[in-house]
Protein backbone atom coordinates (compact mmCIF):
# COMPACT_ATOMS: atom_id res chain seq x y z
CA UNK A 1 0.00 0.00 0.00
CA UNK A 2 2.72 2.30 0.83
CA UNK A 3 4.50 2.06 -2.90
CA UNK A 4 1.48 2.56 -4.35
CA UNK A 5 1.15 6.02 -2.48
CA UNK A 6 4.59 6.92 -3.17
CA UNK A 7 4.47 6.12 -6.86
CA UNK A 8 0.95 7.95 -7.02
CA UNK A 9 2.07 10.80 -5.31
CA UNK A 10 5.10 11.06 -7.67
CA UNK A 11 2.87 10.91 -10.79
CA UNK A 12 0.69 13.90 -9.45
CA UNK A 13 3.63 15.23 -8.95
CA UNK A 14 5.15 15.04 -12.61
CA UNK A 15 1.57 15.82 -13.96
CA UNK A 16 1.73 19.35 -11.84
CA UNK A 17 5.55 19.83 -13.45
CA UNK A 18 4.07 19.11 -16.94
CA UNK A 19 0.95 21.28 -16.67
CA UNK A 20 3.17 24.24 -14.98
CA UNK A 21 5.76 23.98 -17.62
CA UNK A 22 2.88 24.07 -20.17
CA UNK A 23 1.63 27.05 -18.63
CA UNK A 24 4.82 29.25 -18.29
CA UNK A 25 4.80 29.24 -22.55
CA UNK A 26 1.44 31.07 -22.58
CA UNK A 27 2.41 32.81 -19.24
CA UNK A 28 5.64 33.38 -18.51
CA UNK A 29 5.03 36.35 -15.33
CA UNK A 30 2.88 34.25 -13.48
CA UNK A 31 4.07 33.64 -10.16
CA UNK A 32 1.36 31.17 -9.18
CA UNK A 33 2.45 28.83 -11.69
CA UNK A 34 6.34 29.55 -11.32
CA UNK A 35 5.69 28.53 -7.31
CA UNK A 36 3.80 25.14 -8.34
CA UNK A 37 6.01 24.10 -10.65
CA UNK A 38 9.07 24.76 -8.17
CA UNK A 39 6.70 23.09 -5.76
CA UNK A 40 6.57 19.69 -8.22
CA UNK A 41 10.60 19.74 -8.86
CA UNK A 42 11.28 20.05 -4.72
CA UNK A 43 8.81 17.19 -4.36
CA UNK A 44 10.14 15.14 -7.40
CA UNK A 45 13.71 15.71 -6.15
CA UNK A 46 13.48 13.57 -3.27
CA UNK A 47 13.23 10.49 -5.24
CA UNK A 48 16.46 10.99 -7.17
CA UNK A 49 19.82 10.33 -7.21
CA UNK A 50 21.85 12.97 -5.23
CA UNK A 51 23.16 14.46 -8.76
CA UNK A 52 19.50 14.87 -10.47
CA UNK A 53 18.46 15.92 -6.94
CA UNK A 54 20.40 18.70 -6.97
CA UNK A 55 19.47 19.67 -10.60
CA UNK A 56 15.62 19.86 -9.42
CA UNK A 57 16.49 22.06 -6.64
CA UNK A 58 18.51 24.22 -8.50
CA UNK A 59 16.16 24.43 -10.97
CA UNK A 60 13.34 25.22 -8.58
CA UNK A 61 15.09 27.81 -7.30
CA UNK A 62 15.78 29.91 -10.21
CA UNK A 63 12.16 29.34 -10.89
CA UNK A 64 10.90 30.58 -7.21
CA UNK A 65 13.29 33.70 -7.94
CA UNK A 66 11.60 34.75 -10.88
CA UNK A 67 8.28 34.41 -9.13
CA UNK A 68 9.91 36.68 -6.47
CA UNK A 69 11.07 38.71 -9.15
CA UNK A 70 7.52 39.42 -9.98
CA UNK A 71 5.68 39.57 -6.70
CA UNK A 72 8.32 39.84 -4.04
CA UNK A 73 6.06 39.71 -1.03
CA UNK A 74 4.75 36.08 -2.15
CA UNK A 75 4.87 34.02 1.18
CA UNK A 76 4.44 30.69 -0.14
CA UNK A 77 6.93 31.17 -2.46
CA UNK A 78 9.71 32.46 0.06
CA UNK A 79 8.50 29.42 2.32
CA UNK A 80 9.59 27.18 -0.61
CA UNK A 81 12.66 28.96 -0.92
CA UNK A 82 13.12 28.16 2.58
CA UNK A 83 12.60 24.64 1.79
CA UNK A 84 15.00 24.38 -1.39
CA UNK A 85 17.85 26.40 0.36
CA UNK A 86 17.31 23.90 3.62
CA UNK A 87 17.18 21.17 0.68
CA UNK A 88 20.30 21.41 -0.54
CA UNK A 89 22.17 22.11 2.75
CA UNK A 90 20.99 18.50 3.07
CA UNK A 91 23.16 17.43 0.01
CA UNK A 92 26.46 19.05 1.21
CA UNK A 93 28.90 16.67 3.00
CA UNK A 94 30.54 19.13 5.74
CA UNK A 95 29.04 21.43 8.31
CA UNK A 96 31.12 24.25 6.80
CA UNK A 97 29.37 24.05 3.40
CA UNK A 98 25.81 23.55 4.79
CA UNK A 99 25.86 26.70 7.25
CA UNK A 100 25.05 29.01 4.06
CA UNK A 101 22.31 27.47 2.99
CA UNK A 102 20.41 26.91 6.57
CA UNK A 103 21.23 30.51 6.96
CA UNK A 104 19.27 31.55 3.64
CA UNK A 105 16.58 29.02 4.41
CA UNK A 106 15.93 30.66 7.96
CA UNK A 107 16.32 34.19 6.16
CA UNK A 108 13.14 32.67 3.73
CA UNK A 109 11.36 31.52 6.51
CA UNK A 110 11.33 34.47 8.35
CA UNK A 111 10.38 36.80 5.40
CA UNK A 112 7.40 34.26 5.09
CA UNK A 113 6.50 34.82 8.38
CA UNK A 114 6.64 38.18 8.23
CA UNK A 115 4.13 38.17 5.22
CA UNK A 116 1.61 35.64 6.93
CA UNK A 117 2.47 35.84 10.86
CA UNK A 118 -0.31 33.48 11.49
CA UNK A 119 0.93 30.67 9.39
CA UNK A 120 2.04 27.79 11.36
CA UNK A 121 3.49 25.69 9.07
CA UNK A 122 5.72 29.11 8.33
CA UNK A 123 6.40 29.78 11.77
CA UNK A 124 7.42 25.59 12.54
CA UNK A 125 9.90 26.38 9.85
CA UNK A 126 11.23 28.92 11.30
CA UNK A 127 11.53 27.50 14.64
CA UNK A 128 13.24 23.62 13.19
CA UNK A 129 15.52 26.06 11.02
CA UNK A 130 17.14 27.42 13.76
CA UNK A 131 17.65 23.79 15.43
CA UNK A 132 18.58 21.81 11.81
CA UNK A 133 22.01 23.01 11.89
CA UNK A 134 22.45 20.18 14.53
CA UNK A 135 20.64 18.22 13.06
CA UNK A 136 22.87 18.18 9.94
CA UNK A 137 26.24 18.21 12.29
CA UNK A 138 24.43 14.80 13.98
CA UNK A 139 24.00 12.83 10.29
CA UNK A 140 27.01 13.90 9.19
CA UNK A 141 28.66 12.50 12.10
CA UNK A 142 26.85 9.30 12.85
CA UNK A 143 26.62 8.20 9.37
Amino acid sequence: MEVSNKLDKLLFFEQARKISDANYTSDPNDADNLTRWAESLLELSQCQCPQDSLKMIQDAIVKLEQALSINPRKHETLWCLGNAQTSLAFLTKTEDEARPYFKQAAKYFLQAVDEDPTNEVYLKSLEISSKVLWSHYFILVYS
